[in-house]
């Protein structure tokens, strides 16, 4: 009786009564707006145009256009109708499928093939694997509608420019070396690797670029910054926020770029659904 009767006592109980309120305050705004962030903008897909400049690049198609689509799932119809009428619109030259185009069910695959293919593009749609897919099934349906499965393999879209792709790392034996292999030194080299972890464990160099997804933008994030799952689950990835999102570097220092992908797999928190349209540019070396 005597403490509670203290001054000083309630003087410090009020102020921790009120600090108590403050961060109960500040809690419970962050969960609100991440929540309707989830509910809406983290619905809402995003359409990244990012430009990218190489001396090894072909100087006579500065410009040209890649649109790289990931993480397709479960994907709904509507989500894929607006992808290809924008797609339509943005005069793509060639479109890249970032794997994962299967989910855990259902045929989606077949559907997300089917929308796919009505995009109109210069050079032709590829793709590869992901850890969700099904190999023989995937390349069953992407040949019916025309798009090439690259399978540790590469192959020349335009006179020194050289696409590639590999197998997915969680799934079957990506092999770098092997997909570049039928590239000339001075090649402008494209890697398409659905997991951006092979970047750190076998040799990228005669690369010019890697195009990723799998990560989902870390799914559910902290504000878009930080992504609990990629800390604390090492199977998903074993560099932590590496290649969350956007840019990043390979061992060897190539630069890697990672899409959240556009598929509804689970409910999404700051990692909003993206579409990536890379713009590749010749850049004289500088003396």
């Amino acid at each position: 009786m005597i403490l509670f009767n203290d001054k000083k006592f309630k003087k410090l109980f009020k102020r921790l009564l009120k600090a108590f309120k403050i961060v109960t305050i500040i809690s419970t705004s962050i969960i609100a707006v991440h929540i309707i962030h989830a509910l809406t903008l983290d619905r809402i897909i995003q359409y990244v145009e990012i430009s990218f400049y190489s001396p090894n690049f072909p100087e006579n198609i500065s410009g040209y256009r890649v649109a790289f689509v990931s993480d397709t799932h479960n994907i709904s119809e509507a989500r894929l109708e607006d992808i290809v009428a924008r797609l339509n619109e943005s005069q793509i030259d060639l479109l890249i499928l970032g794997g994962d185009i299967m989910s855990t069910r259902g045929n989606y695959h077949e559907r997300t093939l089917k929308f796919m293919s009505k995009v109109n593009t210069t050079d032709g749609i590829f793709g590869v694997e992901g850890n969700h897919d099904r190999f023989t099934r995937l390349f069953q349906v992407m040949e019916y509608h025309g798009v090439t499965l690259l399978s540790n393999s590469g192959v020349y879209i335009r006179d020194n420019f050289f696409l590639a792709g590999i197998r997915d790392l969680w799934r079957a034996n990506p092999n770098i070396p092997r997909a570049i292999e039928g590239a000339e030194r001075d090649d402008f080299v494209l890697l398409i690797s659905h997991n951006p972890d092979i970047s750190m464990r076998q040799s990228t160099i005669g690369v010019d670029l890697i195009l990723s997804g799998h990560s989902h933008g870390g799914q559910i994030t902290f504000f878009g910054i930080w992504a609990p799952y990629m800390t604390f689950n090492t199977y998903f990835t074993r560099y932590g926020q590496r290649f969350r999102s956007g840019w990043a570097e390979s061992r060897d220092g190539v630069p890697v770029f990672v899409s959240h992908g556009v598929g509804e797999y689970f409910p999404r928190v700051f990692a909003r659904p993206q579409v990536v349209i890379v713009t590749l540019f010749h850049k004289a070396n500088e003396i």
